[in-house]
């Protein structure tokens, strides 16, 4: 499984909207150098050796601001799972959540001071199916939502059910819900976890595994690394503010405006992410524009203004004539980030309106009728900004940041009539590969049209003469991957050596290209340079096991499934795999074991109550072999191989 985790949702997930990070509620002085290549007056933002501090060494000096920023949004946005910090209802008649679709229950309980999700099935009043996960992270402030997280040896996972605390529910979390939940195989990778905490340590090798997790996003993220202002600090080297900028770290009131926004919008322009080559998430500092790092597409649609997703607050704002015809609107035009939210005064946000609005004393001039102005407290954003629902998250209202007059025939135009197509919201000037990029990446996580593919391959058409031969190759690959044309793929393979080869994605696809081809000697070379690049990506891992294993390499086989097991015990697949290799010796006690937890880890996959069956029958206990395939045929009734094993055993066990 990989993080195209969100197929059956239109829009990006965001697991739990972040208070809005801005400050300044005037336009900004510009005493810094823009941000263009590698220069900058800000000394922490382009010397790599500047290290990140971390949030209690700013606070040895900053303690005022400290205590008010980890009441924020975004000091609340991560934290280990404890009491104090969920804002779930755990009583009976709210924690028990039904999964209509896979026909599981979820109830989330205390034991103790630990928090679990149970899994469970009932038929009858027998419970066939059970498991029991221990939570050890609740990502979100509260103020929308809290979701879950787990750890296995530092792999890190989302449960299935959130706690919606405006509607004040459990449910599935978003993207679990109609038949698409993956119960507790979603990964949560570097994309995801470096918005919604602090920078984390991140294996770089993997996809989803931590060394160690900050617990909220801290001061570094808006200010950048601070290693080289503390160090001037502790010399002595102490700067006057009030007369001009400390360069020694970013202060984001002292950039340009789009420079302030770049800081913003890294987390709150959530869409569809495409990284600059050689790039990483890590990379992004404030001071720089986001696009040296990373280019972010929003789909454009006709009609449905009010369709919006949660963290689209920049892509919001930049849709305003506030913002377009200022040219000086920035988040923290309106926000302070040091403040929650809930603690800021309403004056604040009605006296930015009035810096550009205002008519005598400051008032802001409105025309609509005294009446309703009465009848909403004069409150401009009541009226310019009002609470819309989210369509990415369930039972979820943010506040739509598009500013503007509120035409009677708004409320008509509910329906999206069109897609128009992908626009990049912090690049005017994307090349043709990055555009291609992101219609590939927005076709693969949220709409399998495939019409997005014929325009990401029109775009790498536009610029084929000018790129390297094995970067072009790269995203012809995906193009065709994606396409599932995989003769297409090994001709762009055939001339690629899997050696060479230095991205992990584009090996893995070469080596499931050949694979759905029937050629797994071609493709075991690439599933190994996969697992080279990358090899704690226990996916890539179990594909190369799988060629191995179809290779009748069993010994070698093995090895990669210990590996797996090694380092994350629940891997359904591997169990399996290892259940059916421990057959293959007669080591019944083992199999029985590894097959048993499969069944127990994924109780309605295929490969693994088939190879149950087949230890039942070796058993002589042919009606629990039997049970095992009508199961798995009232779950996926067009498995022929179960049919035919089954009818084998009814006419012959």
């Amino acid at each position: 499984m990989s993080s195209r985790f969100y197929r059956n949702i239109l829009i990006i997930l965001a697991l739990v909207g972040i208070t809005l990070p801005t400050f300044f509620c005037t336009s900004p002085k510009n005493n810094s150098t823009a941000a263009t290549g590698e220069e900058s007056a800000w000394r922490n933002v382009y010397d790599t050796s500047v290290h990140y501090v971390g949030m209690q060494t700013c606070r040895t000096c900053h303690e005022s601001v400290y205590q008010t920023f980890i009441q924020t949004g975004m000091g609340q946005s991560f934290d280990h799972a404890t009491k104090q910090k969920s804002a779930a209802d755990f009583s009976p008649e709210h924690a028990l959540v039904y999964d209509k679709d896979l026909d599981f229950y979820y109830k989330p309980y205390w034991q103790n001071d630990s928090l679990y999700i149970m899994e469970f099935r009932t038929e009858g009043k027998d419970t066939v199916h059970k498991r029991i996960q221990k939570i050890d992270y609740i990502v979100g402030s509260g103020q929308h939502t809290n979701s879950h997280i787990f750890s296995v040896n530092g792999y890190l996972y989302q449960a299935p059910i959130t706690f919606y605390t405006q509607k004040h529910k459990w449910d599935l979390a978003p993207g679990f819900e109609k038949g698409a939940s993956s119960r507790f195989n979603r990964l949560i990778e570097i994309e995801c976890m470096s918005c919604h905490n602090g920078y984390p340590e991140f294996v770089a090798n993997s996809q989803n595994k931590f060394i160690s997790l900050k617990t909220g996003i801290d001061c570094e993220r808006c200010h950048g690394p601070g290693a080289l202002h503390v160090q001037e600090k502790q010399a002595g080297n102490i700067v006057d503010t009030s007369k001009g900028p400390d360069y020694s770290i970013v202060n984001p009131r002292r950039l340009s405006t789009e420079l302030q926004n770049n800081i913003c919008q890294r987390c709150h322009l959530q869409g569809i992410t495409v990284l600059n080559d050689g790039k990483t998430f890590f990379d992004f500092h404030p001071g720089m524009k986001l696009s040296e790092v990373m280019n972010v597409f929003m789909p454009q649609y006709e009609g449905a203004k009010d369709k919006m997703i949660m963290a689209s607050h920049v892509e919001r704002m930049k849709k305003s004539q506030c913002y377009v015809v200022s040219g000086k609107m920035s988040c923290i035009t309106c926000h302070n980030p040091h403040i929650s939210v809930k603690a800021t005064p309403r004056t604040q946000y009605l006296n930015a309106c009035a810096s550009c609005h205002g008519g005598v004393k400051g008032q802001v001039q409105c025309t609509e009728k005294p009446e309703i102005r009465a009848a909403k407290n004069n409150d401009c954003v009541t009226c310019h900004m009002p609470h819309n629902s989210s369509i990415d998250i369930p039972h979820v209202a943010v506040t739509d940041h598009f500013i503007r007059k509120r035409p009677l025939n708004d409320s008509a135009e509910k329906e999206i009539t069109a897609f128009l197509g992908l626009k990049c919201f912090n690049n005017d000037h994307v090349d043709a590969i990055t555009s291609a990029r992101g219609y590939m990446e927005f076709y693969e996580r949220y709409n399998p049209n495939k019409g997005l593919l014929d325009s990401a391959i029109a775009y790498l058409d536009k610029q084929k003469e000018d790129e390297a031969t094995q970067k072009q190759n790269r995203d012809y690959i995906r193009a065709y991957f994606l396409l599932n044309d995989y003769n297409k793929v090994t001709s762009y393979t055939a001339a690629l050596d899997p050696a060479a080869m230095q991205d992990a994605w584009t090996a893995y696809r070469a080596g499931e290209a050949y694979s759905q081809l029937q050629q797994p000697d071609k493709a075991l070379p690439w599933y190994r340079r996969a697992i080279e690049i990358w090899p704690y990506a226990l996916d890539f891992q179990s594909k190369y096991g799988i060629c191995l294993l179809t290779l009748g390499k069993y010994d070698e086989a093995q090895k990669v499934y210990a590996f797996i097991i090694t380092e994350n015990p629940n891997y359904a697949i591997a169990n399996t795999n290892l259940g059916f290799l421990y057959m293959q010796q007669g080591n019944n006690t083992m199999a029985y074991d590894f097959l048993s937890k499969a069944k127990m880890l994924d109780p309605d996959n295929e490969q693994a109550l088939i190879n149950l069956a087949v230890y039942y029958h070796s058993q002589l206990q042919n009606n629990r072999a039997k049970q095992c395939l009508e199961h798995l045929l009232k779950k996926h009734p067009c498995n022929e191989r179960a049919k035919a094993m089954l009818t084998d055993l009814q006419q012959n066990g």
